[in-house]
């Protein structure tokens, strides 16, 4: 049967500003349903409030409507179009509560809309925990003991009936906010009330807690046929008790005997089947008793695309997204095409003949004083994904994406040494389990011990021991000369580094490179291709690993199934997992430059190794490289393909960070050179410059050590802002106000950020701060936007709401501006993209900083002028325009204010006020009139509630 053709226009609910809880992976999933819908000739009309997003890009969807999520911005969009059906399942939890409400108050009646890819009794049975217990007990399906309350005498009653531990869940809430487990009867009643308080029903399940017990995942797509296909299986690596979206996870399963994942698999598809009758995507969890009786019980079932449908779409290459939009429309999965070999129908499950390992990505650093122990409510912010042939190799790839200065697991002298932390660790879970584990095995602590405290299974520890002991091999080598090319292989089929391997026997990186290359232990890159190579893939996404070569008419030979072509190409180094002051917006600009190099006739390569992204998605580039963001990848990839230069300007930090050793090794960077991007960040060269420009900037001075900060500080007067080079959303910026606060933080930052050149300025106590972004092409010079902060000068301008145009600034501080920018810009030799930031003190304009690449504020400027701006920079970058052969044509009636969004809510104790270091997850915008705007008062009004020092 094929699509329901009375379906001509549908809207697609967005999910808002990104939160811990709920990223970029609805982005990318959105936008796979709107490129997928729009396919079928059918008119797409998108509601988010999200300008970071590819997904609210003018060109995504038919009409775009960057709104708040709220049941009165649906009524003005229907009121505007004729809309057949809404699609609320790529929208995360937002969407699906929206859609709720909707439904609540009669609006799909009211407009005749219909509901597809899910429906409101599905929701409501999976959300509200009763409901979802009771079909549960009527369908045969096991759970843990569990009984709801729906107020606070009500919960005591029940704890008292289970003892401690118990679990409190809260109904119709994401990232299992305020869900938390609860060991000691003193700990239960404010843990109670922060659950209730965290349901938007006020109703929590308390269940027995299943401490130890393992926990899967399924991916599902069902039919209307009612065809189901399971597309991934995950395993957690972590036990239950740590939430599942800050586990390390593995696909295939690995600890699961089939016997035991069969009946799983029944029980999902018949979970999937009883909760309503629908066609779409379905997430089904588990928890296994960790015993030879191996029982199951569901834990929940989310209907809709979830935030491991990104995940598992990467890690299978089956875009869950795509096909569930097609599903959702009437489509059945036997007459859809399998994306990656366009061969096979969509009704064929992947099949894995690699190994995925996600590691999520945290950043309690932000949080100064919160709980790091992981729990049910989920903390990371991001996450990364590692392919490899083998668990091992893939954990290694993924511990090497992290961007957390360790190389992989041991072999780098940062592991933990002492006996009590390490114990300690392991029995409070947080960001460094995963190299925490390998420390105590190092130490000789015995696997059954971290069995024992830790519950993850055997499999995976032995797994972990086996490096260590190849580790500890290796290590009893005199020199490299004398290491065996056999062991060499091992360990590189193992996933370690150059960089460990050189740690290990006391040598540089370079010399275990050459080495390797001399002995032909070189990577091969092989397809991501969905079926175990039973069927050939169309679709250019690779992952590398290394191979024992085969004899092939008496030659060595190992099968590299990247194929490079005589085409010019360009390499985009993606900006690596999600993190506060990296996130979407970044990978917005990788997607627009990529697209743009297409467009100039580049074959254009992507390098990253985040899932959630659409920069990964199988179609966006020409050739998709699934690896870390990592030197000896990329030098790798660089050697196979051969580009005429890489784009690192567009990536964020991550990418930015690799131009010295891209410049050092004699590849070409796009655009800005490495010595005018160095320029910026040296921040003792930079202010030279501006000096030799005759450009204010605040007093100033560098420092390598707590005695010169006290030597700079007799010369300035405090406050002092603190700041080290080569970092992103103000990691380690502050504001000191004496010379004890000052050797505090200089020790603090320079123990976390070792050899770094720090700038110590006067701090502009009751400036005003703003920001330019511009394109230059090393001579002309466009400003794409000027933008006003409402906050004072101290909060980072990714915590500030800022205002396009400004709204407080006189023509003479406007035209200093402009001046400064364009100076600045021409005298830095910017190619591309620059953002500058300024404080303003009566009538004079101050530099802040200057950073020659992609902002945080592009992808905002674009949507709020409805303007291609990094497709131009792009293009300047590639040498084939200069600025002036576009035509600038910015559209913006009003302003446009960019708001930040928080996610303390996940560290109830942590201080919020907001300084120099950036705290917020993700950013909406507003569109108002005028200034007259009751939103703009309350803004302005509370505009220096939150500065702290």
């Amino acid at each position: 049967m094929p699509k329901n053709n009375s379906l001509k226009s549908i809207l697609i609910i967005g999910s808002g500003p990104i939160i811990i809880g709920q990223a970029c992976e609805f982005d990318y999933s959105g936008t796979q349903a709107i490129r997928s819908l729009r396919e079928e000739g059918i008119e797409i009309i998108l509601i988010n409030s999200n300008p970071a997003t590819i997904m609210t890009d003018p060109q995504m969807a038919d009409h775009v409507y960057l709104k708040p999520l709220t049941t009165k911005s649906i009524i003005e969009v229907l009121k505007k179009h004729k809309v057949d059906a809404v699609l609320p399942t790529m929208g995360g939890q937002t969407a699906l509560n929206l859609c709720i409400e909707a439904n609540d108050k009669g609006i799909w009646k009211d407009f005749g809309v219909e509901l597809i890819g899910v429906d409101i009794n599905a929701i409501e049975i999976t959300e509200d925990r009763d409901q979802f217990r009771e079909l549960m007990d009527k369908i045969g399906i096991g759970q843990a003991p569990s009984t709801i309350a729906t107020s606070f005498l009500e919960g005591k009653e029940i704890a008292q009936e289970y003892g401690f531990p118990l679990v409190i869940r809260p109904s119709y809430t994401l990232g299992g906010s305020g869900a938390s487990i609860v060991y000691k009867k003193e700990d239960f009643d404010h843990l109670l009330q922060r659950g209730l308080e965290a349901s938007p029903i006020h109703e929590v399940l308390i269940d027995k807690a299943l401490m130890g017990w393992k926990e899967y995942e399924l991916e599902l797509l069902r039919d209307k046929n009612d065809n189901v296909v399971i597309i991934c299986t995950i395993e957690n690596m972590d036990p239950m008790g740590i939430h599942t979206g800050d586990s390390i996870t593995v696909a295939p399963a690995m600890t699961l005997s089939d016997t035991t994942f069969q009946r799983m698999r029944d029980m999902a598809i018949l979970m999937m089947r009883s909760i309503g009758d629908f066609a779409g995507g379905c997430n089904v969890q588990f928890a296994v008793s960790p015993d030879e009786k191996e029982d199951i019980v569901a834990i929940e079932i989310n209907p809709r695309v979830s935030r491991s449908s990104a995940l598992a779409s990467k890690a299978t290459g089956y875009p869950i997204a795509k096909i569930a939009a097609k599903l959702a429309i009437g489509y059945t999965l036997d007459e859809l095409k399998n994306q990656i070999t366009k061969n096979t129908s969509a009704l064929f499950e992947p099949t894995l003949d690699y190994v995925i390992v996600k590691i999520p990505r945290w950043n309690f650093d932000k949080f100064e004083g919160s709980d790091r122990t992981l729990g049910l409510q989920m903390k990371s912010v991001g996450e990364v994904m590692g392919i490899g042939r083998s668990f091992q190799e893939a954990l290694h790839k993924a511990t090497q994406s992290l961007e957390i200065s360790r190389n992989g697991l041991g072999a780098d002298g940062k592991g933990i040494k002492n006996y009590d932390s390490i114990i300690s660790k392991l029995q409070h879970a947080s960001w460094d389990r995963v190299f925490v584990i390998y420390d105590a095995i190092q130490m000789g602590i015995p696997l059954r011990r971290i069995h024992e405290i830790t519950k993850i299974d055997m499999w995976f520890l032995r797994q972990y021991e086996e490096l260590y002991l190849l580790e500890k091999e290796i290590s009893s080598y005199n020199n490299l000369a004398s290491l065996p090319k056999e062991l060499l292989l091992e360990a590189k089929q193992k996933g370690f580094a150059d960089r460990q391997i050189a740690h290990m026997l006391n040598c540089y990186e370079s010399e275990v490179y050459d080495k390797r290359s001399a002995e032909d232990i070189k990577r091969v890159y092989k397809l991501v291709d969905t079926c175990a190579a039973e069927f050939a893939a169309e679709t250019p996404y690779y992952y590398s690993t290394f191979e024992s070569n085969m004899i092939v008419d008496g030659k060595e030979f190992s099968e590299n199934e990247s194929i490079v072509t005589d085409k010019k190409k360009i390499v985009v180094l993606g900006s690596g997992p999600n993190r506060i002051g990296q996130g979407i917006e970044f990978d917005y600009s990788c997607v627009h430059g990529v697209l743009a190099a297409r467009e100039c006739g580049y074959e254009t390569i992507m390098i990253n190794c985040n899932p959630e992204t659409v920069s990964t998605d199988f179609d966006i580039s020409d050739k998709l490289y699934f690896e870390p963001v990592f030197w000896e990848h990329i030098y790798d990839i660089i050697q196979h393909e051969k580009p005429e230069g890489v784009i690192v300007q567009l990536g964020g930090q991550t990418a930015l960070k690799l131009a010295e050793k891209l410049n050092k090794y004699g590849i070409k960077i796009i655009g800005t050179s490495f010595e005018a991007l160095d320029l910026a960040e040296d921040r003792g060269r930079f202010s030279t410059l501006l000096q030799k420009l005759e450009i204010p900037y605040p007093q100033f001075g560098t420092a390598t050590t707590a005695d010169e900060a006290q030597a700079v500080a007799d010369k300035l007067d405090f406050p002092i802002l603190v700041r080290p080079s080569y970092v992103l959303g103000g990691q380690g910026m502050k504001i000191v106000i004496n010379k004890q606060e000052l050797e505090e933080h200089v020790i603090d930052i320079l123990r976390k950020i070792p050899n770094n050149v720090l700038l110590l300025d006067h701090y502009l106590d009751g400036a005003i701060e703003a920001e330019a972004d511009a394109i230059c092409d090393g001579e002309n010079v466009y400003i794409i936007g000027i933008m006003e902060h409402i906050e004072p000068c101290g909060v980072h301008s990714g915590d500030s709401n800022a205002t396009l145009p400004p709204f407080n600034l006189g023509e003479f501080v406007m035209q200093q501006i402009t001046d400064h920018t364009k100076k600045i810009a021409v005298a830095l030799n910017t190619v591309g993209l620059i953002n500058i930031q300024f404080a303003i003190k009566d009538d004079t304009v101050y530099i802040i900083e200057a950073n020659p690449r992609a902002s945080r504020t592009v992808p905002f400027i674009s949507k709020a002028y409805n303007e291609p701006y990094v497709n131009y920079a792009t293009k300047v970058m590639l040498g084939v325009n200069k600025v002036t052969d576009f035509d600038f044509n910015p559209q913006l009636e009003g302003y446009a204010i960019k708001q930040p969004v928080f996610s303390f809510n996940k560290f109830p104790n942590v201080n919020k006020n907001l300084g120099p270091e950036m705290k917020s997850t993700g950013e909406s915008i507003l569109f108002i009139d005028n200034l007259k705007d009751d939103q703009f008062y309350e803004l302005y009004a509370r505009r220096k509630m939150y500065l702290t020092r």
